[in-house]
């Protein structure tokens, strides 16, 4: 990917929603929730206090997908980061 984003922003790849519920129940396509967990694959200002490799959570219902070589990215504003998780 050749992707560097602008100012505060920092592009993300979802991590993949869970396909079974805890008891074990398979749900389809359109049941899973959508991750708000993610890694960080680029970032604009590195001075966000994020760095490429992080896992992080953000907002749900923010920023702007998109797809480069088949793979789906999310770029994402600084306010919608919310967490590092170590």
């Amino acid at each position: 990917m050749n992707l560097k984003p602008l100012g505060k922003r920092v592009v993300i790849k979802k991590v993949e929603a869970q396909e079974k519920t805890k008891s074990g129940i398979v749900l389809p396509g359109q049941v899973k929730e959508q991750p708000q967990v993610a890694t960080v694959v680029a970032v604009g200002d590195e001075d966000l206090g994020v760095k490429i490799g992080d896992r992080i959570v953000f907002s749900k219902f923010s920023g702007t997908e998109i797809k480069i070589d088949d793979v789906e990215y999310t770029i994402l504003d600084e306010d919608a980061l919310l967490a590092i998780i170590e």
